[in-house]
């Protein structure tokens, strides 16, 4: 009995630590922003790509991810994800320059695209079904506190140490994590389609190619490769849906999106987390340029809006099973957008910071609210068979939107700011929460697509 505990408990920490590991990174460094754009001497817009390349691969990867560690093996596939993951953290701690640090980001992406979903495989799997519910719980609320000590700790080991260091503390941890997955994980496979390579390849570049021309637009000339580039990254994705809609077999089954619940939910997460990153990006920066704080004290000064996750989440589940998905979700990208909206009213260039500690919190209580709300709409509105692939779809929308919002609050930003002095920053950042605060009421229209599951 005591090896058994001691197996989940073993189970249970290695599959959180891949999972925690790749959020983490997707929220640290935030922090170090400011001082990465010092650093090499670039643009808010170029610096967006630090963040955008991590997220459009994994969303990009994801789905063809899943595929491989259902056919071939999870554990194998969870630590080839680890271990690439690993590698591209090696090469962003040693990135001298943007472009260095942004194909870096996309290796990094590679190996995350894996870790979350085969992680949660894993543990499914793994564990039996009277142990799974409390186990998925824990799993899940470790993932959440890397959205809590992400932003603190990058800004603890930017202001202590350098930068760099946000990526070389991956090393140790990963392979770590390799040594002992291979030693205490099962293998185990399931049931998976052929993967279509053509899919595989059409799916990344196209989106990436979609979000550079979008953020490219806003310059005084624009110019024919970013109009080639965004029409060809169309004509990609068109023939990317229509090649699901011949298959027998496709990536992301078409059908899925007849039913109302599960597009709007894929829709109004794609506009919650649009909204969300556009503030994770500009928000630390904000505080350092604006407020003046350095990274450690602009870290702490997030956790209004992040550590509202540890007081909502455990009654967010309860909530929604009370009152529904539509309601629950609407409510909470409703609090979203007023808690971004009221920093645009009452936050100016002299204003104290005290000012914003409630408008976050707000905030943070909408974005605790609505996720596990879209969350469970989606996944119920489709058969339990299809609820992997469902999870996959829903993972895509959500950090796609996470890039797109992030390129939005940029072209927001230049249009009504600039970086030139502390009374333009403010200006732009103003405009970029306003921005975030319309995509979050825009969900509200397709979150009022539910219905209530049976």
């Amino acid at each position: 009995m005591e090896n058994k505990k001691t197996s989940s408990a073993w189970i249970l920490s290695l599959t959180s630590l891949g999972f925690f590991m790749s959020m983490m990174d997707s929220m640290i460094v935030t922090t170090a922003s400011t001082a990465i754009r010092t650093d090499f001497h670039i643009s808010v817009d170029t610096l967006q790509w630090a963040l955008n390349a991590y997220n459009i691969t994994i969303a990009s990867v994801l789905l063809v991810g899943v595929s491989l560690g259902e056919r071939i093996g999870r554990r194998k596939v969870y630590n080839i994800g680890i271990l690439i993951f690993t590698i591209g953290s090696i090469l962003c701690a040693m990135s001298n320059n943007i472009s260095f640090l942004v194909i870096a980001r996309i290796i990094e992406g590679v190996g995350a695209s894996v870790m979350t979903p085969m992680s949660m495989a894993i543990l499914t799997n793994t564990l039996p079904a009277s142990e799974r519910g409390k186990a998925l719980g824990i799993w899940s609320g470790i993932g959440g506190l890397a959205l809590i000590v992400g932003p603190s700790l990058g800004g603890f080991i930017v202001a202590r140490l350098a930068w760099q260091w946000i990526f070389w503390i991956n090393i140790p941890i990963g392979i770590v994590a390799i040594y002992l997955s291979n030693k205490m994980l099962p293998e185990s496979t399931g049931n998976s389609d052929k993967i279509s390579i053509l899919d595989s390849i059409l799916i990344m570049p196209s989106s990436a190619g979609i979000i550079w021309a979008l953020s490219e637009m806003t310059s005084p000339k624009l110019s024919i490769a970013t109009i080639v580039v965004g029409l060809v990254s169309l004509t990609i994705i068109i023939w990317f849906v229509l090649r699901q809609k011949r298959e027998e077999k496709p990536m992301i089954p078409l059908q899925y999106f007849k039913s109302m619940t599960f597009t709007g939910g894929n829709v109004a997460t794609f506009l919650l987390y649009a909204a969300m990153y556009g503030v994770v990006f500009f928000l630390p920066q904000f505080l350092q340029v604006v407020g003046g704080a350095d990274s450690l004290q602009a870290g702490l000064e997030i956790l209004p809006w992040t550590g509202t996750l540890v007081v909502v989440a455990p009654f967010a589940g309860k909530a929604v099973d009370l009152f529904g998905e539509k309601s629950i979700a609407t409510l909470g990208l409703f609090l979203q957008g007023l808690g971004y909206l009221l920093i645009v009213v009452f936050v100016h260039q002299q204003s104290s910071y005290l000012v914003m500690v409630i408008p976050l919190a707000v905030a943070g209580v909408g974005l605790s609210l609505a996720g596990p709300a879209l969350q469970k709409g989606v996944l119920g509105a489709v058969e339990p068979k299809a609820i992997g692939k469902a999870s996959g779809i829903y993972n895509v929308f959500r950090l796609l939107g996470g890039a797109v919002g992030t390129t939005v609050s940029v072209i927001v930003f230049y249009k009504f700011g600039s970086v030139i002095n502390t009374n333009q920053f403010a200006s732009g950042f103003r405009s970029a929460m306003l921005s975030a605060a319309t995509l979050s009421f825009l969900g509200i229209i397709f979150s009022s697509q539910f219905k209530r599951a049976q």
